[in-house]
C-alpha cells in the first residue's frame, strides 16, 4: 500500500519535468494549466474522499456537488436567465443535428439555415434529409466560406420552425462578429421563431446575451472542457415542444428527459462534466467574459498581424476573422508542410489545417496563453524571412 500511496507524488514530479507544447489543436483543445493540475490531484482523491473523480457514483454526494457547482458557475458566467435549463448530454455536438429538429419541428415543417462552414453544412444536410421543407437563408459555399453574411444578404422564405446558425466556423476561421470582435446576432424577421446556435468553438470566449436564443449547444472540448459531453442551454418552453407538436420520441431523444433527470437520467459523462466545472471556475477566476474577450482579441491580433505582414494569405475576410481559429496558407502547399514540420520542432503542435481545406490552422481558444501566440508570430516572421 505504501508503494501505491507514493505513486501520485512521483507521477506529478515526472509530469512537471516534461515541457508542455503549445497546443494549437482545433479540438480537443488546450486546457488551462490550473485545470490540468487539479485533475491530476482529483483523479487520485477528490475532496479528501480517498476516491478519485472517475470512480465516484454519479448518484453520490460528491458528484452531486460537482454537478451543482458546474451548473451554477456555467449559469453565472453568462448570467443565464432562470427560464433556461443547463444540460450536459452525450453524443457530441453532431448528435444535436438529430435532437434539435426532432424536438422543435412538426412533421412537414422546416427550419432555416445560415450555412457558413463545414459543420453548418453537415447540420443543414441532416435536417434537409428528414425535413425537406427546410431551406438555406444563406449559402456560403459560393464564396468558399470566407465570411459571415450581413443581415441584408440573408434570403428568407417561409416562416421556419427555427433558425439555425454556427457562431464560429472552426475549419474556415470565420466568426459572426462586430468590428470590436463582440457577438453579432443575425437579425431574424420573426420574433416568435427560436434561434438555435452551434457555439462549439467560441462559447464563453466573449460576452453574449443568452436571451437572444431558444437553444445553444456546444461540444465542450474546445473552450469549456474535454471531449465526452456537450453543453446545451435551452429555454424551458422548448423542453416539451415535441408533445405540443404531437410527436412521440424515444425517451433519451427529448430535452425534457435530460432536464428532468438533471443531466443524469442514465449514467452521465461524469469526468467530462467535472472538467467543465473546473473550466467554468477558471473563467470566473480570470475575470469572466469581458476579460476573456479582451484576452482573446489581444492574442488574435498578434497572429493576424503576422499574416498581414505579407508572405502568408489568410482565408477569412477581415470583418469575419475568428478570434478562435486562425486559418492561413504559405505561398505553396509544400511550404505549408514545411512550416508545420518546423513549428513542431519548436514546440508548436497541431497546426495542420483540416483535411477539407489544407493550409495551416492555429486554434487559440481561451486557455491558449498569450505566449503561445507570440511564439507562433515570431516563428512566422522568421519562416517568411527564410523562405520568402
Amino acid at each position: 500500500m505504501a508503494a501505491i500511496a507514493s505513486a501520485p507524488a512521483s507521477f506529478l514530479q515526472a509530469m512537471t519535468a516534461v515541457k508542455r507544447a503549445f497546443n494549437f489543436s482545433a479540438g480537443p483543445g488546450v486546457l488551462p494549466d490550473e485545470v490540468v493540475h487539479q485533475c491530476q490531484q482529483d483523479l487520485w482523491s477528490i475532496d479528501s474522499t480517498g476516491i478519485g473523480i472517475m470512480e465516484h457514483s454519479h448518484r453520490a454526494k460528491t458528484f452531486d456537488k460537482v454537478l451543482a457547482d458546474a451548473e451554477a458557475n456555467c449559469r453565472k458566467i453568462a448570467n443565464v436567465p432562470s427560464n433556461y435549463k443547463i444540460l450536459f448530454v452525450t453524443g457530441g455536438a453532431t448528435t444535436q443535428n438529430e435532437m434539435v429538429p426532432k424536438n422543435l419541428l412538426a412533421q412537414g415543417q422546416g427550419a432555416a439555415f445560415l450555412t457558413t462552414g463545414y459543420w453548418a453544412e453537415k447540420t443543414w444536410e441532416e435536417c434537409r434529409a428528414h425535413f425537406p421543407s427546410s431551406y438555406e437563408a444563406w449559402d456560403g459555399r459560393v464564396t468558399k466560406h470566407t465570411y459571415c453574411p450581413a443581415d441584408n444578404e440573408l434570403k428568407w422564405q417561409d416562416k421556419p420552425g427555427y433558425v439555425h446558425y454556427c457562431s464560429n466556423n472552426t475549419i474556415y476561421g470565420t466568426q459572426f462578429r462586430n468590428s470590436d470582435g463582440s457577438f453579432r446576432y443575425p437579425s431574424i424577421p420573426w420574433s416568435d421563431v427560436p434561434v438555435v446556435c452551434d457555439m462549439s468553438s467560441d462559447i464563453y470566449s466573449r460576452p453574449l446575451d443568452i436571451s437572444k436564443f431558444g437553444l445553444i449547444y456546444a461540444g465542450a472540448q474546445k473552450n469549456v472542457g474535454i471531449a465526452g459531453t456537450t453543453l446545451v442551454i435551452i429555454r424551458e418552453d422548448l423542453l416539451d415542444l415535441h408533445k405540443k407538436l404531437g410527436k412521440k420520441l424515444f425517451t433519451m431523444e427529448t430535452y425534457a428527459t435530460h432536464a428532468k433527470g438533471e443531466s443524469r437520467h442514465n449514467t452521465p459523462p461524469a469526468f467530462p462534466i467535472y472538467v467543465s466545472g473546473l473550466v467554468f471556475k477558471w473563467i470566473l477566476s480570470q475575470g469572466g467574459l469581458e476579460t476573456m474577450h479582451k484576452h482573446n482579441m489581444d492574442k488574435a491580433a498578434i497572429v493576424y498581424k503576422a499574416i498581414d505582414a505579407g508572405f502568408y494569405k489568410g482565408h477569412a475576410r477581415p470583418d469575419s476573422r475568428s478570434a478562435m481559429n486562425v486559418l492561413f496558407r504559405c505561398p505553396t502547399p509544400e511550404l505549408d508542410d514545411k512550416f508545420i514540420a518546423e513549428a513542431l520542432k519548436h514546440g508548436m503542435d497541431q497546426l495542420k489545417g483540416h483535411r477539407s481545406t489544407g493550409g495551416v490552422r492555429a486554434s487559440i481558444y481561451n486557455a491558449m496563453p498569450k505566449a503561445g501566440c507570440e511564439a507562433i508570430a515570431q516563428f512566422m516572421a522568421d519562416f517568411a524571412k527564410r523562405n520568402g
